[in-house]
């Protein structure tokens, strides 16, 4: 019996950003006095942040996930960023706006869990569910097509197996119990393994800055703009830990342009609350 108490620990302990051991990064502060990228009356990422000058938006096509992340509705300008528990971050000077989208009431869906909600929120509106599909941290892969047809999970120990019941349902509720199993069970580590590298010339809305650990971090591209250079700049999400509001990250670097990061000789990602790096990028397969 304490053996397997001792495995099942470890596999929770090992979905990655599940700890609440914190990274320090070093960066300047700034007042953002009046930052003119910034319309308050906005409702979207797209109709909140304007591009800096000699910046334009990336178009993006409708159905596509690009599109989907640049039209995210946002809450309003002044709400705080909220634990799963309804308690306040303690830092509440890092983010530009909140995505209205649920935490749920559980310390689950951290960094890349948040990542992965994005995703397969974008394709159950889609009606893609085939393509509805994670892997847990012992490499499991949890389809949610399986799900839908009744199937559902057995975990012991390391071992995850699917067991049928008469549970067969395409509910929006059923959907968000399939998530749950993915938060619990998977992390950065099974998420950095899943996603393919990409360069920063490459980048994508969509792509994600990813570390696996344990603790790891994700962070993920909601928007982009380029130059008569093509000169690219980009903003960023995330949740954290423990479970929180999903928010616009403000670049403390660089305030005149913040929430927007330039990709150009991009080497080295300070985020808020994580350093990344150029070789940190990867997509979604």
């Amino acid at each position: 019996m304490k053996n397997y108490l001792l495995i099942l620990s470890l596999f929770f302990i090992i979905t990655s950003c599940k700890q609440d051991k914190k990274v320090s990064v070093n960066l300047p502060f700034f007042k953002n006095k009046q930052n003119l990228t910034i319309n308050k009356n906005g409702s979207t990422i797209k109709t909140r942040f304007d591009t800096p000058k000699g910046f334009e938006r990336i178009a993006t096509k409708p159905n596509t996930f690009a599109y989907y992340l640049q039209n995210f509705k946002l809450k309003p300008i002044n709400t705080k960023v909220h634990f799963y528990n309804g308690e306040l971050k303690y830092n509440q000077k890092i983010h530009a706006s909140i995505l209205d989208i649920s935490v749920g009431n559980r310390d689950l869906q951290q960094c890349a869990d948040a990542t992965m909600r994005l995703r397969a929120e974008f394709l159950y509106a889609q009606k893609r569910y085939d393509e509805i599909h994670f892997n847990f941290t012992n490499g499991f892969n949890v389809a949610y097509y399986k799900w839908r047809k009744g199937f559902r999970l057995k975990v012991k120990g390391n071992k995850v197996s699917w067991y049928k019941t008469d549970k067969k349902s395409t509910s929006y509720k059923s959907f968000l119990n399939y998530m749950q199993w993915i938060f619990m069970y998977a992390g950065t580590l099974s998420l950095d393994k899943e996603l393919k590298s990409v360069t920063i010339e490459n980048m994508q809305i969509g792509d994600i800055f990813i570390q696996g650990g344990s603790p790891g971090h994700a962070i993920i591209i909601v928007d982009m703009a380029k130059n008569n250079s093509g000169d690219k700049i980009f903003m960023l999400a995330q949740s954290y830990m423990p479970a929180q509001d999903i928010h616009i990250l403000k670049n403390l670097n660089n305030a005149i342009i913040s929430p927007w990061y330039k990709a150009k000789n991009l080497e080295v990602l300070n985020s808020p609350e994580w350093q990344f790096t150029k070789k940190d990028l990867k997509r979604f397969n």
